[in-house]
């Protein structure tokens, strides 16, 4: 793709131009700790993990406005990732559990343990 995505300590999601560098949208995601982004496949939403809040959403490239909230992990998201085909989103979490999400209408589909050793 044309542009990256970066999540960070204070909050902001950012997408980039990866070439030049140049920001171009920049999210207020949560009060802190944005620990993973990733683009969908299609580059038309962005997905956010919460190390604080447990949060996970989802964002519209084109707007900068919430999609939707993934709510379900007690523990901080360190891991996001939507499927090739754009249509679920999985999600690691400090609570060993893995979760995936319907991206359409933001249901919890399935929970697997992961684990801590």
């Amino acid at each position: 793709g044309t542009r990256v995505v970066s999540g960070s300590v204070d909050g902001l999601v950012k997408i980039w131009v990866a070439s030049t560098g140049v920001e171009v949208l920049s999210i207020r995601a949560d009060s802190c700790n944005i620990a993973s982004v990733n683009f969908s496949p299609d580059g038309t939403l962005v997905v956010s993990a919460s190390l604080v809040h447990n949060l996970v959403k989802i964002w519209d490239v084109a707007t900068g406005e919430q999609v939707r909230t993934l709510t379900g992990h007690w523990q901080g998201v360190p891991s996001v990732q939507f499927s090739p085909d754009g249509k679920r989103i999985v999600t690691g979490s400090w609570d060993a559990l893995i979760k995936t999400w319907d991206v359409a209408t933001g249901l919890e589909v399935r929970t697997d343990p992961g684990s801590c050793e």
